[in-house]
């Protein structure tokens, strides 16, 4: 493969990165360049059809063409990161690598052929990272930072939905809705486009009404439509508006390009519209799930954004080139663990106040423990949550909560994280790890002591929540050689406190090697 552009002078201050997606029906990369105050230069995107998903969703697995296929494009991708002296690149895999039974196999081929290492990313974190994108490049545009607005990614084996409120992440669902998947489960390449059309319409419709509950549409009045699919509506009927990254459709002349499309075959669709039959046979499942999706909204036109995951990704290793956090992803974050929090209806004041004391606590110890400001954010999110089996049962309830979180999609972790988050508030009360705890022996050592460093945190700062605070602010540490001091306000019930601390700070003692001392401010 032979680049059209020659690579930019690199400096020290200068770092040229790349995002490499390996979806259902294409591998597509961007190289760009990380300028020191944070700016990304995208100067280089590619994309090759490779068609994994049809075989995932046909057959479970990854067929050895497709196989072979895929690290043929990767090796050529290779040879363009070297030319570029790219020195960063994160490479990740969707929906059809990670339902395909022998991906492991086919990431250790990649790894083997290659060098790449590719990561198997969850929907959660697809949806992070195209939200991100999406987020930077609509800036306060249109007013969609004051709607209520539905971000929309129809991918090949899956469909990201993500509800903004007033600019912040209010929820995100993933639906097995793609226009690959949707092909190859109905079988709407044979037959006539009328009726293929038909059975596409109903079982869209179909699955759509099983989530509406947890995600009601109808107050969404900002529609936001990210995917190639998208933008090939944006090119034929859309129109400007006062941001070069957003096309504006309306959704008369949306429906009208929908009937259209819908009464042509994919290779009708291919000649008519100069498209690669790949992208021509995907076309009207993808825009029958814009639409209906458009239909169940209050808005009256369709914005198209011309961002990507990959954009996310790039923008991910903009901030670890520069060290520099998103605040905005983070604060989704919370506001996801929030979410989750009311709706177990747990005591919120309680669960907010073990958090604060976590991550007070975390900084406090901060030489001690040696951790870094991510897992800071996993250990306030456990705090949030770690009351939320109680919702199942009052019995055990640590332990049901370390279900209900494992299997909760946090907006911003991936499954990994989530994992910790889960570990940790299992262990805020009764026993501390044990070897005969197969869900903690099974994490890697290095992920143990992470989980271990964070529930001590945990359990200390429930203890002191449960003297009846008035604020958690009110509590001030020091340390003191051997002894973390606990000044504990005149409000707090002190014996309660002492007797807290007692039941709960032994595993504190044994991963800090320092006792707690309370003294009344």
């Amino acid at each position: 493969m032979e680049s059209s552009k020659k690579p930019p002078e690199n400096t020290n201050a200068v770092k040229n990165v790349a995002a490499i997606d390996v979806g259902a029906n294409a591998l597509r990369m961007a190289i760009a360049e990380v300028l020191p105050d944070g700016r990304i230069n995208t100067f280089e995107r590619l994309q090759r059809a490779v068609r994994l998903g049809q075989d995932t969703f046909r057959r479970g697995r990854i067929g050895g063409e497709s196989m072979r296929a895929a690290i043929a494009v990767l090796r050529d991708y290779r040879q363009v990161l070297d030319l570029y002296n790219v020195e960063q690149v994160r490479s990740v895999a969707t929906t059809a690598v990670r339902e395909a039974s022998n991906a492991d196999i086919f990431i250790d081929r990649v790894f083997m052929a290659t060098g790449l290492q590719v990561d198997v990313i969850d929907p959660a974190e697809e949806s992070r990272l195209t939200v991100s994108a999406v987020r930077r490049a609509v800036g306060g545009a249109m007013g969609i930072n004051r709607d209520e607005t539905l971000i929309v990614d129809v991918g090949g084996g899956s469909t990201l939905l993500t509800v903004l409120q007033d600019g912040e992440i209010a929820a995100s669902q993933s639906l097995r809705l793609g226009s690959i998947r949707l092909q190859e489960i109905l079988s709407t390449s044979e037959g006539l486009p009328e009726r293929s059309a038909e059975l596409l319409r109903h079982h869209i419709v179909n699955s759509l009404s099983t989530f509406q509950g947890s995600m009601p549409l109808e107050s969404v009045r900002s529609f936001v439509a990210v995917g190639g699919d998208a933008r090939f509506a944006a090119c034929r009927i859309g129109k400007p508006t006062e941001s070069p990254d957003l096309v504006k459709i309306d959704r008369r002349q949306f429906d009208r390009l929908v009937d259209r499309c819908g009464r042509h075959t994919a290779e009708e669709l291919s000649k008519q519209y100069g498209l690669p039959f790949a992208e021509a046979e995907t076309l009207n499942p993808a825009l029958l799930i814009y639409q209906i999706l458009l239909h169940k909204c209050r808005a009256d036109s369709m914005i198209v954004s011309h961002v990507s995951m990959r954009d996310g990704l790039l923008m991910e290793l903009a901030c670890a080139v520069t060290g520099k956090e998103d605040e905005s992803l983070l604060a989704g974050v919370i506001r996801s663990a929030m979410t989750i929090a009311e709706k177990y209806r747990i005591d919120m004041k309680h669960a907010r106040d073990v958090a604060e004391l976590s991550v007070r606590l975390f900084d406090q110890l901060k030489s001690d423990h040696g951790l870094s400001t991510r897992h800071r954010l996993l250990l306030r999110v456990a705090g949030l949550l770690h009351d939320i089996g109680g919702f199942v049962s009052s019995r055990s309830h640590h332990k049901h909560s370390y279900y209900l979180i494992g299997n909760s999609e946090i907006f911003g972790l991936n499954r990994r994280e989530t994992e910790i988050v889960a570990q940790v508030a299992r262990y805020h009360r009764h026993a501390a790890p044990r070897p005969s705890h197969l869900q903690y022996t099974y994490l890697p050592r290095e992920t143990r002591l992470v989980v271990t460093k964070l529930a001590a945190l945990l359990r200390v700062a429930d203890a002191l929540a449960r003297g009846q605070l008035r604020e958690s602010s009110d509590f001030q540490f020091d340390r003191q050689g051997d002894e973390l001091l606990i000044y504990v306000p005149g409000g707090a019930d002190m014996r309660l406190v002492q007797l807290a601390i007692t039941a709960r700070g032994e595993l504190f003692e044994d991963v800090y090697g320092m006792k707690i001392r309370l003294e009344e401010a």
